[in-house]
């Protein structure tokens, strides 16, 4: 009976231990970061027609015969490994959306890349749109993926090569595509830059993701809609 008594009592002790050190790995995971330390900033260019191929009908002001082909998912501040989000509070105010207009696809994804990525920056909200306009308006296009009007098939060296091509400043390390569908699709691409805006290698995180993602031997551009 004794012995039955401590195997109960090591058996609660055990599962509080347990529980104890779960909820303090969640809080850690959830923890946010403080505005303006981060490693790298990546610049997240969405590959438009990939989206709309899944959510078209529930998506129109994006997807309605827009024929719209890399469009800004985000400037995000990275760790070497992971991210910080939603760092504060802070809104974005209205008055600062209206002096960026069409610098997203969606109207929705302004408050939300503030309120998740831009909050950790460090910036003010104007400052914000003003670097993630500005790195996306410094990235050149290569010309096969300028709307193209029938789908293509590339590997990631294949594109990396392009955007370099395009890119001297870059190398193929700066650029790591991610893609849908098990690796079939392309889906966008990471572009990164170090903490004062100058092209950079994306981490070793980034890179490992990416060759993860499109683990196919090559994978599909789709065409604009």
């Amino acid at each position: 009976m004794r012995g039955q008594m401590s195997l109960k009592r090591l058996i609660i002790t055990a599962s509080v231990l347990l529980t104890t050190a779960s909820v303090s790995n969640i809080a850690s995971a959830q923890s946010k970061g403080a505005p303006g330390k981060f490693d790298f900033y990546v610049l997240a260019l969405s590959w438009s027609p990939d989206y709309c191929a899944a959510k078209g009908d529930s998506d129109p002001s994006q997807c309605k015969g827009k024929k719209l082909d890399f469009v800004l998912h985000g400037l995000w501040p990275q760790y070497e490994k992971g991210y910080p989000a939603n760092c504060t509070t802070e809104k974005l105010p209205s008055t600062v959306k209206q002096q960026f207009p069409n610098l997203f696809p969606s109207d929705k994804l302004y408050n939300h890349e503030w309120e998740k990525h831009g909050t950790c920056t460090g910036l003010t909200p104007t400052q914000y749109l003003t670097l993630s306009k500005q790195k996306k308006d410094s990235v050149t296009i290569p010309t096969n993926y300028i709307k193209p009007n029938k789908p293509f098939r590339t590997t990631i060296n294949k594109l990396q090569y392009d955007f370099v091509g395009a890119n001297p400043a870059f190398t193929s390390q700066s650029i790591a595509p991610y893609c849908s569908g098990s690796g079939r699709f392309l889906q966008e691409i990471f572009v990164c830059f170090t903490k004062d805006g100058k092209p950079a290698s994306c981490s070793a995180e980034v890179i490992r993701r990416s060759q993860r993602s499109c683990g196919q031997p090559d994978f599909l551009v789709r065409s604009v809609r």
